[in-house]
């Protein structure tokens, strides 16, 4: 809706137009792109420097994907002997009876006999278990004597190609004094050959947990130092004697750095180590075939060991099985690896998807909770296909990060949107309270964004026309010094504009000292309340200016009287005008009739002239004198009948009689002179 002249001007299509007002709107809107390009900035920037909360970010999600895909049946191929807490209590069943029990006198006490691990490598192979890995540290010499070392190195050179010992990287000293790092290597009575050595250490993130294969540690940490050219992991050792075994290629060249984790501990089969040597529990395996063409894992769960690490999917998953699923992520070629490997092309993606997703949402969709619902729905589409890939394809793609940057971009877009929306809408009350009636204003405002395109259409509506123009104002302008006339403009106007909006009313827009106003649009109350809001404004009009006479005449002011039409009839509304200028108006006949009505009261000496259309809606309320049919200039033939609005029935009458009283008085004076 638009108001001209003196008042101020309001339209619906302000946004559109070639110079629209710099709004708080529009700065919001410049803010919420510039918020987007922050979010995705930010993101791309932390991606591609692999920041580490970023980083923490993302593996936070891949413990989340590890947890909604759960556990996965590992290789039936792998077999843990469980170093476990029964193990460690045989010593005590030994120790009661001996012989009956001399079987378990190699783990009698802790440290075990060497020739524990002698007779149980010995046992396995000669059940058909493919391979034997022992993660335990056997550096020291045996406290049992050269003799127990020895049993072990025999087996081990009797099965050069099926025994793999651990070895692991230690460091020694101080900050201050310096540290110094070694690798710590099996007995060398062993005479364990290359082959036969894989490294226990893993790189830990920094939440932490491990998440990658040995190999990283060695590239970060061993490598650097050149602590040996020929050190694999303990995984990778086992993998190569597995496959020597079946004489297959012994390399190993995993398809990412990253684990594929199985489940939680307890996920690979585990056999308690006290079974081999026990002759009861091991003729049980013998006839279940337990371990033929297995690949044997020897180590520590109890925890007594303290052999625990962090991972994906446990705070405390024994070091054993944790080489048990990198041994199986490797002979599966199930590794992890990054989707995109490069680390400035990831943050490049993030930058784009972001800003992207961003600029879509703000440029395309208006209303700030579809907004927000297309970045939770981007969101969470970016998070299902970074679970799909992660599960699926084994592919880690930038997921966490850029999803809270959507989300962050439509939090944004919905608060500056809001912001907005309020401001606009503040804007616009203050606006329109000035020229509409209150409860339309809310109304509008209840319902602002439908309302408020609603408005921008062509309608045709029925609404009741009033046209209020001072009688003889170019006579009465000659009189006053142009300031005492605009103050006195403004009173008169000021007054009659509270009538009409007291009354239910919309200013439609001021015509020099005429003003226009229509009930029933925007918002109709139904055609008779529109058309009795109409009288009650008229009304309230006359008494406002019986009013303003009794005010000026105290004050010495010239005293002028105004003419009123108002008909009843179809118009149509809607935003009108050139791409310039434009506003929301209503016109068409009902307009003009109202508008001719209002020129005749100068004819009757009257000051509110109605048509019989809105007298008919009317009548039981109102008492009126019919002044008969007349023509209206641009009308051709055509007559409308009018009434002359005496007031409501049973209402006062004080206010008609003043003005016509005066009416009566000019007109007389009017005829003596003519005379």
């Amino acid at each position: 809706m638009r108001w001209t002249g003196r008042s101020p001007n309001w339209s619906a299509s302000n946004t559109s137009q070639r110079h629209p007002p710099k709004s708080g709107w529009l700065n919001l809107t410049r803010l919420s792109y510039l918020l987007v390009g922050v979010w995705a900035s930010i993101g791309a920037i932390a991606t591609a420097i692999n920041f580490i909360p970023a980083l923490a970010l993302e593996r936070q999600t891949q413990i989340f994907f590890f947890s909604i895909r759960g556990k996965v049946t590992p290789p039936d191929n792998i077999v843990i002997l469980s170093m476990d807490q029964e193990s460690l209590a045989q010593g005590e069943t030994y120790q009661r009876d001996p012989t009956r029990y001399p079987e378990l006198a190699p783990i009698e006490t802790w440290p075990w006999r060497r020739a524990a691990y002698a007779n149980v490598i010995e046992k396995l192979l000669a059940a058909g278990a493919r391979s034997v890995s022992i993660d335990v540290i056997l550096a020291d010499p045996s406290s049992y004597g050269l003799e127990d070392d020895q049993t072990l190195r025999d087996v081990i050179r009797r099965h050069p190609n099926q025994v793999v010992l651990a070895n692991s990287y230690e460091t020694f000293g101080t900050p201050e004094t310096g540290e110094l790092g070694q690798i710590v290597n099996p007995n060398p009575d062993f005479e364990a050959k290359a082959n036969n050595l894989g490294l226990i250490n893993f790189a830990a993130d920094p939440d932490g947990r491990v998440y990658r294969f040995s190999e990283v540690f060695i590239n970060q940490v061993v490598v650097p130092q050149d602590l040996g050219t020929d050190i694999v992991s303990f995984a990778t050792a086992t993998v190569q004697i597995h496959r020597l075994s079946q004489n297959q290629s012994i390399e190993v060249h995993p398809a990412g750095e990253n684990i594929f984790f199985y489940g939680p501990p307890t996920t690979f089969k585990r056999i308690p180590f006290w079974h081999v040597l026990d002759s009861t529990n091991w003729e049980f395996h013998l006839r279940e075939q337990t371990f033929r063409d297995k690949i044997v894992l020897i180590g520590p769960t109890a925890s007594y060991f303290q052999d625990f690490v962090r991972t994906p999917f446990s705070e405390t998953m024994p070091g054993v099985e944790l080489h048990a699923n990198a041994i199986a992520s490797l002979l599966d070629n199930r590794a992890i690896n990054e989707a995109i490997p490069s680390a400035p092309l990831r943050g490049l993606v993030v930058l784009i998807g972001v800003a992207g997703t961003g600029f879509l949402f703000n440029r395309f969709l208006k209303r700030t909770d579809s907004q927000m619902l297309m970045a939770l729905g981007v969101a969470l589409t970016w998070a299902i296909l970074g679970y799909i890939s992660f599960v699926f394809a084994n592919l880690i793609m930038p997921t966490a990060v850029p999803v809270i940057a959507i989300v962050l971009s439509g939090l944004s877009s919905l608060t500056t949107g809001a912001i907005s929306n309020r401001l606009e809408q503040l804007r616009l009350r203050q606006t329109l309270e000035r020229y509409v009636a209150a409860p339309i204003v809310h109304e509008i405002l209840t319902n602002y964004s439908e309302a408020y395109q609603a408005l921008l259409k062509g309608r045709k509506v029925k609404a009741a026309v009033l046209f209020c123009d001072i009688r003889g104002f170019t006579s009465f302008s000659l009189q006053l010094e142009p300031e005492q006339l605009v103050e006195q403009l403004n009173d008169y106007l000021n007054a009659m504009v509270e009538a009409i909006l007291d009354a239910g009313g919309t200013v439609d827009k001021f015509i020099g000292d005429a003003v226009m106003a229509e009930f029933g649009s925007p918002i109709s109350e139904g055609e008779k309340t529109d058309a009795l809001n109409a009288v009650r404004a008229a009304l309230g009009m006359r008494q406002a200016l019986v009013n303003l006479h009794q005010q000026w005449q105290q004050q010495g002011k010239v005293l002028f009287f105004n003419g009123i039409g108002i008909n009843f009839g179809e118009a149509l509304a809607g935003d009108i005008g050139s791409v310039r200028r434009r506003e929301y108006a209503l016109i068409g006949d009902a307009v003009n009739v109202a508008s001719r009505v209002e020129g005749l009261t100068r004819k009757f000496w009257t000051d509110i002239l109605i048509t019989e259309s809105l007298y008919e809606l009317v009548k039981d309320e109102v008492e009126a004198v019919c002044v008969g049919e007349h023509e209206l200039k641009g009308r051709g033939q055509n007559v409308v009948q009018l009434y002359s609005l005496i007031g409501l029935k049973g209402g006062d009458q004080t206010s008609y009689r003043y003005i016509h009283d005066q009416l009566r008085n000019q007109k007389n004076l009017k005829e003596s002179h003519e005379a």
